[in-house]
């Protein structure tokens, strides 16, 4: 017992230094796996290794590699405009649109920061043309990487596929998918009525004037992927100072020039031969990803390949905007959580879990505690580490796995929207400085009501109905 509450405290310990200081979650969890598993599990350093996620190296490499190489080439702001342009001058549908591509971008394989990174800064400026409340366009924005973030061919949903399938758990990566879309949309619709989007209704672009005060013309698209605490949060915008430097553990803030906003009489960017080939690409990866099966990482490096030989220029640079950090994170934690479960840690928690007098309890605190530290600390390494403490509680089939698994992604993901997280950070880092200290204060309300209200939400929904 002694044993398995020294790794049960380095892993809290892990997720409590990495939040109130700049220490790297990835970094103290391989220090950890290499401290708990040689002196207290007397394992080597080939054992320790053995947890290695090989697997999901390649999917965090692959996908980020692919991504960079799609903004440099123009893809990803060609379906920006693309997108924009489609709803035909209706200010009411353009949040929708931001909450559409960043979901789509994640979806298909960009790291949730990353897709917040360059999205955000997008949508702030329509914001400042067009009257939007920065609140309800940021939680559009982050709502909408959730709700692509658990596709098969996502970071999130191959962590939590991958975790589930190395437990020999039984899962739906469709279901988890669509059950995490919907939840989104259904949130997205709450916060769109609760923050002004009825006053957007019937409004058009060319009734309305820019904002006093707009900064300039010109499109911000950003200016990368980004390589923050979970992979991303260096996109273009991110202002220095504010409130969301609150968080010692979110991405440190890059100064940059003032965003300037999105116009509709941007010129529009032709469809040249590297930007067909990587649309061809990325639906190729999710095909692949959703009907074949194929490894979601190789499919990526194939394209990254292609992408290269066909325009060596888009691909300058790109191997240095890869999520190296969340790459780090995610291999640190799953490393250790390895360690725990070769020490039999996962088994001994999830059984003293399951000894709680009711199950739909014991599965209700699993998600409390999945919202409440994923609102402070990283998402992916919550996924990374909550769902193998699961799978004793699971395994006597009084509460169904798959509604279980659904309730704990969908649970720790929504509550990205803290200002304490990092997608929430650059949110509140790309709104006008002017109300920057308004919806740091908005989103702090917002995350912190869903780090209660999702996981009762998600356990009614899918928790409950599954009972055995």
């Amino acid at each position: 017992m002694a044993d398995h509450l020294i790794a049960i405290g380095a892993l809290v310990l892990i997720f409590t230094i990495s939040t109130f200081t700049s220490v790297h979650m990835g970094a103290l969890a391989l220090v950890a796996a290499f401290a708990v598993g040689s002196s207290v599990a007397g394992e080597s350093a080939d054992d320790v290794f053995g947890g290695f996620p090989g697997d999901l190296f390649v999917v965090l490499v692959g996908v980020t590699f692919l991504f960079a190489i799609a903004k440099n080439n123009g893809t990803i702001e060609w379906l920006v405009h693309a997108a924009t342009r489609a709803v035909r001058g209706r200010i009411a549908l353009i949040p929708w649109v931001m909450f559409l591509i960043t979901a789509a971008l994640t979806a298909v394989g960009a790291v949730v920061p990353a897709a917040v990174g360059v999205i955000a800064p997008i949508g702030m400026s329509f914001c400042a043309r067009y009257g939007i409340s920065p609140l309800l366009m940021g939680l559009l924005v982050i709502n909408g990487a959730s709700a692509g973030g658990f596709s098969p061919a996502s970071v999130f949903g191959s962590i939590t596929n991958g975790v589930v399938e190395r437990n020999d758990l039984p899962g739906s990566p469709g279901l988890l998918f669509l059950m995490s879309f919907l939840f989104n949309v259904a949130l997205s619709v709450v916060a769109y009525f609760l923050f002004g989007g009825r006053h957007l209704l019937g409004r058009r672009a060319s009734d309305t004037a820019e904002a006093p005060g707009g900064a300039g013309t010109g499109t911000g698209t950003g200016t990368g992927t980004g390589t923050g605490t979970e992979g991303a949060g260096a996109g273009g915008g991110i202002l220095s100072g504010g409130p969301a430097s609150a968080n010692p553990s979110a991405p440190a803030p890059a100064p940059t020039a003032t965003v300037a906003p999105a116009t509709t009489e941007a010129v529009a960017l032709r469809l040249d031969r590297s930007r067909v080939l990587t649309l061809l690409g990325l639906l190729g990866m999710v095909a692949g990803a959703l009907f074949l099966d194929y490894n979601v990482g190789l499919m990526a490096f194939t394209v990254v390949v292609v992408l290269t030989l066909v325009d060596p220029d888009a691909a300058q640079g790109t191997v240095d905007r890869c999520a190296w950090s969340t790459v780090l994170l995610v291999c640190g934690v799953v490393t250790f959580v390895g360690v725990m479960e070769r020490m039999g840690t996962i088994t001994w928690l999830g059984d003293s879990v399951a000894k709680i007098d009711s199950p739909l309890l014991g599965a209700l605190l699993i998600c409390l505690i999945g919202a409440v530290v994923s609102a402070f600390a990283s998402t992916t390494g919550i996924l990374g580490a909550l769902i193998p403490l699961a799978v004793p509680f699971l395994m006597d089939g009084q509460v169904g796995a798959v509604g279980l698994i659904i309730a704990l992604a969908v649970s720790s993901s929504v509550v990205d929207s803290s200002p304490l997280s990092t997608s929430g950070a650059l949110v509140t880092a790309n709104a006008p400085e002017e109300v920057r200290l308004q919806v740091f204060g908005s989103l702090m309300k917002w995350g912190m009501s869903m780090a209660l209200i999702a996981p009762l939400a998600t356990w009614a929904l899918f928790v409950v109905p599954g009972q055995g």
